[in-house]
Formats: structure tokens, sequence, C-alpha cells
């Protein structure tokens, strides 16, 4: 499964209600990373895409794939 990031990443900051600012701390990467991945213009590393599966599950957030 191909999950779409930018899209994960957005979800995950309006259900937990964080800033991009908030979210990299809790992910321990930059505003810029943050930034980036959300729109589209890279990817997380995949050790914090690993994080990001772990905190959709935790918050009960549908994984949309790429494409869908």
């Amino acid at each position: 499964m191909k999950i779409d990031y930018a899209d994960a990443i957005l979800k995950l900051r309006v259900k937990l209600n964080l800033s991009q600012q908030e979210i990299a701390k809790v992910l321990d990467v930059s505003f810029p990373s943050i930034s980036r991945w959300e729109n589209g213009h890279n990817e997380p590393t995949k050790l914090v895409k690993v994080r990001i599966v772990e905190m959709l599950k935790e918050n009960d957030i549908e994984i949309k794939e790429k494409g869908e």
C-alpha cells in the first residue's frame, strides 16, 4: 500500500488540532520538512513514515492510498 503522506499529515494535524510547527516537534523533524511533505514535494523518511502510520492508527484515522 502506497500511503498519501500529504493527506495523512493534514488529517493528523486537523484531528489533533496541531499546527505544522507543533506536529514537526511531535515527529522530531523541522517545520520546512512538514511543509514540503504536506505540499507533496517530498516524502518523510522511513522512520517518520512508521511513526505517522502509528499515529494514524492510534487516532482512528483512515489511511488513504496514493492515487485514490
